[in-house]
């Protein structure tokens, strides 16, 4: 068997490996209008990794962290949240930058992430953290980076020569269809990296196969303007990964 990635909508992945392990990244699925499946329809989930406790990341974490008991891999404040509703800590691996876990006889090297964590906590107070990115060690030869929601920064490069990540998503875009949920003033003119960025970072991620992602439909001019950048970096000579453009329900077999 080999490795399936499926995507769920905005940067919501399950890993299943070749051993049959079922993984979630970053579960929005429930008040995800394009996931094809809601959560309690999961029939198997060996581990959940939450890379910061923005709702469109942590998601549903705590409803499938109830159902199904697994175990979950994320940050200070993601823990002092879900225990705070009622999640045994005995449950969760806190961990931080730097620091390499084994949960579920599954591999996660947690990395630097630029971006900001914070949730408002059941007695009204707030939690902060820093968030996370990810290398998931899926199988051999099938190294998964998830990007947390990072910015673009220059020790990319020093994460692919770390951990050198084989296969990977990189935040593009901004998933216009659940944006009304987080009102404020004027308007985000990108996502945390732009369509530039995003392909810069894939490079020196040295990413093989790299996913656009922070959207519900990909039809989307991000997604295009992502594709330019890695064809010019292409037609100048440089080393560009192979996209893969998935769809809301979409697997791919690595």
């Amino acid at each position: 068997m080999s490795t399936r990635i499926r995507f769920f909508g905005v940067a919501a992945y399950e890993i299943i490996t070749s051993q049959g392990q079922h993984v979630l990244l970053d579960p929005v699925i429930d008040e995800n209008p394009g996931s094809p499946v809601k959560s309690h329809e999961l029939d198997r989930v060996d581990l959940v990794i939450v890379s910061h406790a923005a709702v469109d990341h942590l998601g549903d974490t705590e409803t499938i962290a109830r159902r199904t008991g697994a175990p979950i891999i994320c940050g200070g404040e993601v823990k002092a949240y879900l225990t705070a509703k009622g999640t045994p800590a005995t449950q969760i691996r806190a961990t931080a930058w730097g620091i390499a876990v084994e949960v579920a006889g599954i591999k996660v090297q947690s990395i630097e992430c630029h971006h900001w964590s914070q949730i408002k906590m059941p007695d009204g107070t707030f939690a902060s953290g820093a968030p996370m990115a990810f290398v998931v060690y899926a199988d051999p030869g099938v190294r998964f980076y998830h990007y947390g929601d990072t910015a673009i920064f220059s020790d990319m490069k020093l994460q692919a020569e770390l951990y050198q990540p084989t296969i990977g998503c990189v935040g593009i875009a901004n998933p216009l269809e659940i944006l009304h949920r987080f009102p404020m003033p004027g308007q985000m003119l990108t996502a945390e990296m732009n369509p530039r960025e995003g392909a810069l970072a894939a490079q020196w991620l040295g990413l093989k196969t790299v996913f656009p992602c922070h959207y519900i439909n990909p039809d989307c001019e991000e997604v295009r303007e992502f594709h330019q950048h890695l064809a010019a970096a292409k037609a100048r000579g440089e080393r560009v990964p192979e996209s893969i453009v998935l769809k809301p329900g979409d697997v791919y077999c690595c």
